[in-house]
């Protein structure tokens, strides 16, 4: 199966019937099961039911738009990749979704956590997760947030910059400890992903280039100062990845480095975190590869490898990104108006507004990332029609969903669930044109907990403090 690339040009040629992926549905009230969080059903009423809570019932008490996480299917997603990476350790993205909440999921889970700033600690650590299980990355931390990391005991700094070093190496100084680093490298994998989410090519700002000898030098710095303990490597290629190819080429690279550190210095390094990113089903077009497949991938390519190179199995990272909490939420909507745009040669387009829009999920707008939706209050037996679901705000590349099937008689009141909306929707959520923020929910077995409350227009105006 082709996958869809998660650029593309906004306004499609229309006198295609959506993109190539795009099929035409035989039944427009089936959910696609590898699209929903596990579990997901209609009920007898055609209502569209996450967690033991009809979607209707979050509208009705919560209003909309509204986040909405399955906190079972989260926690699964979250044991299946400890449990299949037995003997690693698993990163949780807190950049993805991260509230207390979920910080004590990851936590109790067994679990690591990725943070990147002076908040995301904060929350992590509030949330009850252990300081030693987080790993802080970021190629620009401040001196202030290097000296809380310090202070907390944070387990690990992924270092991304000679200037970073001097500041470690500073606060270390200062406080009289010694950091714990991973030396983040840039392999010159190009991974199949938008530009903005590949990050292990050379022309980007993470982490330092194997290619250029940056990164080995950044290796010995660290192994020769006082004031760091240089634990191993650290290797991320991107994000939204589907296939092991590009994660092969890299381990090879930095295994090489590994072998090129030992011969420099006589060490052998300790650790190795592989990164991750791995992909998750936006659209029918996604297939993810499974947890134990990509386990067991991971698991030949690395005892093949290691044995080539004469080292030592070292201690194994991963990171998986979104494929813990991006399937398990999804996004709520109220549809609030319905209009067919007519076109050249005698096509139109139906535009389907909502009550959100690109301050609840920027990534359509930043790079074209394709989503799904359905009818999330009834069932219809109407015919289909190519629809474009769009939001509410003053911009024109204000759209969610560029190209599905909907039915022909949806109208304003009607509600649409998107999946796949539990990564990088709420984290990365504005208040443009003065919007609140949507609540974030869980639901569990018929009962719903708020996360994270909706913002109010009182909020937004206790922050203006001029006149």
């Amino acid at each position: 199966m082709t996958h869809a690339h998660i650029a593309g040009s906004i306004h499609a040629d229309v006198a295609k019937t959506g993109p190539q992926w795009l099929t035409l549905p035989e039944n427009l009230n089936q959910l696609r099961a590898e699209l929903w969080p596990a579990g997901t059903e209609r009920d007898g009423l055609g209502r569209i039911v996450i967690g033991g809570v009809p979607l209707t019932q979050v509208a009705a008490e919560q209003g909309t738009p509204a986040y909405v996480i399955d906190e079972q299917d989260f926690r699964d997603r979250a044991r299946a990749f400890r449990d299949h990476f037995a003997g690693w350790r698993v990163y949780y993205a807190g950049k993805a979704l991260l509230t207390r909440a979920v910080a004590r999921w990851v936590a109790e889970d067994g679990l690591h956590m990725d943070v990147t700033t002076m908040g995301e600690m904060r929350i992590a650590l509030s949330g009850g997760m252990p300081a030693e299980r987080l790993g802080f990355h970021g190629n620009n931390k401040s001196a202030e947030e290097i000296r809380f990391a310090l202070e907390q005991g944070v387990g690990r700094i992924i270092v991304d910059s000679f200037h970073e070093i001097d500041r470690i190496e500073t606060a270390c100084r200062e406080l009289g400890r010694k950091a714990h680093a991973l030396v983040r490298v840039t392999t010159g994998v190009e991974a199949h992903t938008h530009e903005y989410i590949a990050t292990a090519h050379e022309d980007q700002k993470f982490g330092l280039s194997i290619l250029g000898g940056h990164a080995l030098a950044a290796l010995v710095r660290c192994q020769s100062s006082p004031f760091i303990e240089l634990r191993g490597i650290h290797s991320h290629i991107g994000s939204q990845i589907f296939e092991t190819h590009g994660f092969e080429v890299a381990i090879r690279r930095t295994l090489r480095l590994a072998e090129q550190f030992r011969v420099a210095t006589g060490v052998e390094l300790a650790e190795l975190d592989l990164g991750g990113g791995f992909g998750i089903a936006y659209t029918e077009a996604d297939s993810p590869m499974p947890t134990d497949v990509l386990a067991r991938a991971f698991e030949d390519i690395l005892d093949h490898e290691c044995r080539g190179f004469g080292l030592k199995r070292p201690q194994l990272s991963i990171e998986p990104g979104r494929a813990i909490c991006g399937p398990a939420g999804v996004a709520l909507y109220e549809v609030g108006t319905v209009k067919a745009v007519e076109l050249e040669n005698g096509r139109s387009r139906t535009y389907v507004s909502v009550d959100g829009g690109m301050s609840d999920n920027i990534r359509p707008a930043l790079y074209a990332a394709e989503y799904s939706c359905a009818l999330a209050n009834r069932t219809s037996e109407a015919d289909p029609v190519l629809a474009r679901v769009v939001g509410k705000h003053c911009e024109g590349g204000d759209i969610l969903i560029r190209d599905v099937f909907l039915p022909k008689d949806i109208h304003p009141g009607d509600l649409i669930a998107v999946p796949g909306a539990g990564a990088y929707c709420r984290s990365m959520a504005s208040n443009y044109n003065q919007v609140p923020k949507p609540p974030l929910l869980a639901v569990r077995r018929g009962e719903t907990r708020t996360l994270l409350r909706r913002e109010t227009l009182e909020d937004l105006m206790r922050l203006d403090v001029g006149e």
